[in-house]
């Protein structure tokens, strides 16, 4: 029987969508999920652990990944830098796996140009007032940067038509259970 081919599938979706849970749901449940370690160039926050939440890296060594080559895609967010090292994707695709990367907007659309075969899935709300609740419910940020937050999330969310399937997060468990569906279902046929 003919291995079906890895592919490498992008999740993304606005902030507040619950990116992070639904992540985290997949690994539960899916443990044999493989799912991308960014690298970042800002300080580890109490409890994270290098090389599982992220690789935390200096501004040079950031800066030679650039210069080799070495990210599938980068971005700078609130004054440092993440990035997908590019070897480790390549690597568990060249093993007939699937790899899930969990990115923001801006680096779906640096995947789409330097992966075209990728497939890009959305995260969506249920709907924009459970967005709205989601943002805000945090209760940590002043009314002007959440009508920022709120902007940012209408922006994000106009862009779900670059997406090749949108996935509604009414329900974390289903919404995981869909995104591996879509990691280990067969790519479409090439022309």
């Amino acid at each position: 029987m003919a291995r079906t081919p890895a592919r490498l599938t992008v999740l993304s979706g606005p902030s507040g969508v619950g990116k992070g849970t639904v992540v985290a749901e997949v690994r539960r449940r899916h443990p044999e999920v493989w799912v991308s370690v960014s690298v970042t160039t800002r300080a580890p926050r109490a409890g994270e652990v290098d090389g599982e939440h992220y690789w935390f890296v200096d501004d040079d060594y950031f800066d030679w990944l650039i210069e080799h080559d070495g990210l599938l895609e980068w971005a700078e967010y609130a004054g440092n830098r993440y990035g997908t090292p590019v070897a480790p994707v390549q690597e568990q695709l060249a093993s007939g796996a699937p790899a899930l990367l969990e990115i923001e907007l801006q680096g779906a659309r640096q995947v789409r140009e330097r992966a075209p075969e990728a497939q890009l899935v959305f995260l969506a709300p249920p709907s924009w007032a459970e967005l709205v609740s989601r943002l805000a419910g945090r209760g940590t940020e002043h009314p002007e940067v959440q009508s920022r937050r709120l902007a940012l999330a209408q922006a994000e969310l106009d862009a779900s038509g670059e997406f090749d399937v949108v996935v509604v997060n009414d329900d974390v468990a289903r919404a995981a259970d869909e995104l591996v569906g879509l990691l280990t279902a067969s790519p479409p046929a090439g022309p």
